[in-house]
């Protein structure tokens, strides 16, 4: 009988830290550097696809998206994620990891640059051209939660599983940072070299032709990490956890990781099943993994609601604090400079710092301190801003509004945003861990859409004169805010949940060890 864990495992749960493990957090990561790039980009640019498509022949104000067409542009890739997080975590447990890991990536390049490229002149055609194709942009993006999160697990370590996933995940903060980055960039030099007028002074000259190709060429930008990225994809071996535990070929595994880590594994026996692993849908996985299937799964779900409303309608929480200048006051491509300026420096302040203590932090206090302490601060925050919000109106309390703000995402970030991310990869069985961290991200899309549209409208001020055209009266921005507070307090609850998986082998957390006394191993 196999009492013992097959020695490949073995080998990867104690091997030291190494070149290739640095190589896997850096091919792995630029998949999550495009991911954040291509979702959080379109937030720099709706507010000029309004202006350029939906400003009247002789315009009183700047033209802005139609309720609808705002939300379905900010939405199409978030439900496409949705779905490919799905679809692609379920493949990687039939498939492999990297049969399917080449396939995401060829998804985000072609998409991104269909994009951005949007067929016709009329607003109908250009708005279903992005969505349709940021849907499907959004699919491979979603396909490379689950992939990137298991084959980081498998390779890494007990010790420092958690930093490597970590890390993998970080990249998303960089991603955020380089769509500011390229927003200020792109925005800065056609701004330069059209000399444009804010809108009170000339409508027309606040707008000029050229401002057409600023937000396509923002959106077409995130193709290029990831096809840096393909080859060497296409290089990784699978992981050995797949080919031992669920392809059965423990020697291919020894093989394939000899190759790759400075690691010595001796050439094993073959291992043979004899009774069929219990499944999904199984009363015995119920029993032993239902209720963290159920935790992860929530505690994503409710992360997102606020994560998502707040990266996303960052412009709208600036302009409501006058952080932003009236959009009378700027120029078409000058707005998209200041909301790329105001989202680069909140990348800068909260979100980028929050990953990296994670990063540093996540394999000394562990998943649960950092993700309950995460929730609360993202909690305490929220309602430092909401309830004394008219003191924040004030202009010359806007820093202490914006370091407040930052605290937030850096507490998402150094919490459960990282968090929710990571743990699905550790503590599900490996024929079903891709399947299940497809689960528990989609759940959290399922957050992230509920949370971007019903902040888009919930967020209108209760006073119609002040509405932005076309959407309803709202409850007004805080009230929102106290709301996303109420649901960081929710997550606190469903984290205990959860189980902490620090310092343990993906074996032990899954109970796979106990699983081989019902397997022969043969020569």
């Amino acid at each position: 009988m196999a009492t013992e864990k097959i020695g490949v495992l073995k080998a990867l749960d104690s091997a030291k830290v190494q070149l290739y493990h640095f190589t896997a957090i850096v091919i792995t990561g630029m998949g999550f550097f495009t991911d954040a790039y291509d979702i959080f980009c379109i937030s720099i640019v709706t507010k000029l696809l309004g202006r350029i498509y939906y400003t009247a022949a002789n315009p009183s104000a700047p033209g802005t998206l139609p309720p609808g067409v705002n939300s379905a542009v900010t939405a199409a890739t978030l439900c496409g994620t949705f779905a490919g997080q799905l679809f692609f975590g379920w493949l990687g447990d039939k498939l492999g990891r990297k049969r399917v890991y080449g396939v995401t990536l060829l998804l985000m390049v072609f998409c991104s640059i269909a994009s951005g490229l949007s067929f016709g002149k009329e607003p109908a055609g250009v708005i279903a051209t992005i969505c349709f194709f940021r849907f499907w942009l959004g699919f491979g993006i979603g396909g490379d939660y689950p992939l990137s999160a298991t084959i980081m697990s498998e390779y890494a370590n007990k010790r420092t599983r958690g930093g490597f996933i970590a890390a993998v995940f970080a990249m998303q903060g960089i991603g955020i940072l380089f769509g500011g980055i390229v927003g200020l960039t792109v925005a800065g030099a056609f701004n330069d070299k059209y000399k444009t007028v804010k809108f009170s002074t000339d409508p027309i000259k606040s707008l000029p032709p050229q401002a057409d190709y600023v937000w396509r060429i923002i959106l077409m930008v995130g193709a290029i990490p990831a096809a840096l990225t393909y080859y060497w994809r296409m290089k990784m071996p699978e992981t050995a956890r797949y080919t031992a535990l669920v392809a059965r070929n423990a020697k291919q595994a020894a093989a394939d990781m000899s190759m790759v880590l400075q690691v010595e594994v001796q050439p094993e026996m073959e291992v043979e099943t004899t009774h069929d692993s219990y499944g999904l849908f199984s009363m015995e996985f119920a029993k032993r993994h239902g209720l963290h299937l159920l935790g992860t799964a929530v505690c994503w779900f409710l992360v997102d609601v606020g994560y998502y409303s707040q990266n996303l309608f960052q412009k709208n929480i600036f302009s409501a604090i006058n952080w932003l200048p009236a959009a009378k006051n700027m120029s078409a491509i000058e707005e998209v400079y200041m909301i790329a300026r105001a989202q680069t420096l909140i990348a800068l302040c909260g979100t980028v710092p929050g990953y990296w203590f994670t990063v540093a932090f996540i394999d000394h206090i562990g998943r649960f301190a950092i993700q309950l302490m995460g929730f609360f601060f993202m909690s305490v925050f929220m309602f430092g801003i909401a309830i004394p919000y008219k003191h924040w109106l004030l202009s010359q309390n806007r820093i202490g509004f914006v370091v407040l703000y930052a605290f937030t995402f850096f507490f998402a970030n150094f919490g459960p945003n990282t968090t929710t991310f990571i743990v699905p990869a550790e503590i599900f069985p490996a024929r079903l861990r891709s399947t299940c961290h497809g689960i528990s991200a989609a759940t959290g899309k399922i957050g992230a859409i509920a949370g971007s549209l019903g902040f888009a409208y919930a967020s209108e001020d209760p006073d119609p004169t002040k509405d932005d055209k076309g959407y309803p009266r709202g409850i007004g921005i805080r009230k929102t805010l106290l709301i996303l507070a109420g649901v960081n307090l929710a997550g606190v609850l469903f984290t205990f949940l959860v189980p902490e998986s620090k310092g343990k082998s993906l074996e032990e957390l899954t109970g796979e060890n106990e699983e081989e006394m019902g397997e022969t191993i043969t020569a």
